[in-house]
């Protein structure tokens, strides 16, 4: 089950429910800035290939 960091959460709002639901979907826990911009990332390497 993911989670995101309530400290977390008003930046993890601002993106799309898509985008939203991908970061849901990978059962990551989520506590910093950093933490989500690493899984963005992820993200953006796999829509790449």
């Amino acid at each position: 089950m993911s989670y995101i960091a309530p400290q977390i959460q008003e930046k993890f709002d601002t993106l799309s429910v898509n985008l939203q639901d991908q970061i849901l979907s990978r059962d990551v826990k989520i506590y910093t800035l950093q933490d989500l911009v690493q899984i963005l990332g992820k993200i953006v390497k796999e829509a790449e290939r």
